[in-house]
């Protein structure tokens, strides 16, 4: 392959894989044209471009869930995006277009297709999401991240499970051998256990209150927080004076630090997260998301059945709750190492470089067909 267009935008569940899979393929051929589609206003502004790869803007809309006047101007603009798609994929004389979700994908696969170009899809979710959904109306080329996806989605039966694309930073991490850095990093104590909480990227409210109320305990009872609040919530406060370290940042770039200061895991249940936790052996309570589909409880169910996690309602999340189920759980090291143990189990960081062997059998299936 020498030239590759990315697609996928709007949330980091998005971006991040596409990022990380973008190093891998220039890791195996510096040479490789990489080039990345978003919008103008959707974050992928914001987290591509610093990272060295070339990001083209096209116009991309919202798919209506519904019959309403959306819909009746929905062909028109795809059209438009995607004749913007189809000119970008001539100029670079793309070999294959790799989606990852976002509606900048749906312009991507139609101008693909209609170009003959091999179109390849990677899902996190359970139910996969609008675009990809749509893709899959133009090509077989399917992968996912979990195992559980082909078994609870029937538009998912047929897809190859290749994990999900992870940074190196994470896929590298030595936690024990970075433990010591990384507690002193945020001037944590190497001899308390360390809770580390954080949501998604502009955190997570819900989180944060409860954290708020149980401050006290946690700190009293000898536990240590590491809490990235988001940058979204600086009306919540921490309570002073505090027994113990209670370090609080609005957004962490090293997400492998906290990583490798942790104990135990507070989030929500993005795939992203699931991932990454799984991954590096963390356990992990985890709270998804009260609305949408549900996804972020399919997402956390496997790691917990696995034995690598906890899950908890965002409704039941409280101070109490937090005193009377992770108190005792974080100062229980046996307990801890099992549940990392299990976690590690189900987890992979292989992701990239399955995705890209998945790619390049792709690539080389339509050229033999053609």
């Amino acid at each position: 392959m020498r030239s590759v267009v990315l697609a996928g935008g709007g949330t980091g569940g998005h971006i991040y894989p596409l990022l990380a899979f973008a190093d891998c393929l220039r890791r195996h051929d510096p040479s490789v044209r990489i080039t990345c589609l978003g919008t103008p206003k959707g974050l992928e502004t914001e987290l591509i471009p610093p990272r060295g790869y070339d990001l083209r803007h096209i116009p991309a809309y919202q798919l209506p869930r519904s019959v309403n006047m959306n819909l009746l101007r929905t062909p028109d603009r795809m059209w438009k995006s995607s004749r913007a798609a189809r000119e970008i994929l001539d100029e670079v004389s793309a070999d294959v277009v790799v989606g990852f979700g976002g509606y900048v994908s749906v312009p991507a696969y139609l101008a693909a297709w209609r170009r003959h170009t091999p179109i390849v899809i990677h899902e996190v979710n359970v139910p996969p999401g609008v675009a990809n959904r749509l893709g899959m109306k133009f090509t077989q080329n399917v992968a996912v991240g979990f195992p559980h996806q082909p078994v609870q989605s029937e538009a998912l039966r047929d897809a190859s499970v290749v994990g999900v694309p992870l940074r190196t930073s994470i896929t590298s991490l030595d936690r024990a051998a970075t433990r010591e850095k990384a507690l002193a990093h945020f001037g944590l104590d190497p001899h308390r256990p360390t809770l580390f909480v954080f949501g998604a990227s502009q955190g997570a409210r819900s989180i944060n209150l409860a954290m708020a109320g149980a401050a006290r305990a946690l700190t009293d009872a000898g536990i240590q927080v590491l809490h990235v609040i988001g940058a979204r919530n600086d009306d919540v406060e921490i309570p002073t004076g505090l027994a113990a370290p209670y370090v609080t940042v609005k957004f962490l770039s090293e997400m492998e630090l906290g990583y490798a200061a942790a104990d135990l895991v507070l989030c929500r249940g993005g795939a992203l997260t699931c991932a990454e936790t799984a991954a590096l052996g963390l356990p992990a309570i985890y709270v998804p998301l009260p609305y949408g589909n549900g996804e972020q409880r399919r997402n956390a169910l496997p790691v917990v059945e696995a034995g690598g996690g906890v899950i908890v309602d965002d409704a039941d999340l409280s101070p109490e709750w937090i005193g009377q189920q992770i108190i005792p759980l974080v100062t229980d090291r046996q307990r801890l190492s099992a549940m990392g143990v299990a976690a590690a189990a189900y987890g992979r960081r292989d992701g990239d470089e399955a995705l890209r062997r998945f790619v390049l059998d792709a690539v080389a299936a339509q050229r033999a067909g053609n």
